[in-house]
């Protein structure tokens, strides 16, 4: 009884969820530059932010410095694109890293635990690749949970 209670929450929801619009918003660099994405996509009560990188604000030139310094502007472009849609880190449930090189997984992880507070990290899938756009050393990607904002 209890699962197919369960079920139908679960259910419904996707249903809501599948019939709320999506709202796209691209930043203002976005539309400026002719780049193909939106900087986040609503749908029904969670934001998508499209990869971010450790670009400098309003520029396709990344940030000096290495990997530290590339997490933590990626960290602050993330913060400015959440803003965006009244957000925080703190609405952030998923992250997905991709990482240009995995023997930097420790520098990454020392700036990004820095952002969330001890106990509410995000659900988080990582990777490595062999190529990230502009020649970026990480790339990361957030879902957050709108709610009523």
């Amino acid at each position: 009884m209890v699962r197919a209670a369960a079920a139908l929450a679960m259910a419904a929801m996707m249903a809501g969820e599948a019939m709320a619009q999506p709202d796209y918003r691209q930043s203002a660099m976005d539309v400026e530059k002719g780049l193909p994405f939106s900087q986040s996509v609503r749908v029904g009560e969670v934001v998508y932010l499209s990869g971010q990188l450790g670009n400098k604000p309003g520029t396709l030139e990344l940030v000096p410095g290495g990997m530290e310094a590339e997490t933590r502007q990626t960290m602050e472009n993330i913060k400015v694109a959440l803003a965006a849609r009244g957000l925080t880190l703190d609405d952030v449930f998923k992250c997905t890293v991709m990482l240009a090189d995995m023997s930097k997984w420790a520098d990454f992880n020392k700036v990004y635990t820095s952002y969330f507070k001890p106990g509410r990290y995000p659900a988080r899938s990582s990777f490595g690749t062999n190529g990230l756009a502009m020649g970026a050393q990480v790339e990361l990607e957030c879902w957050a949970h709108a709610g009523g904002k």
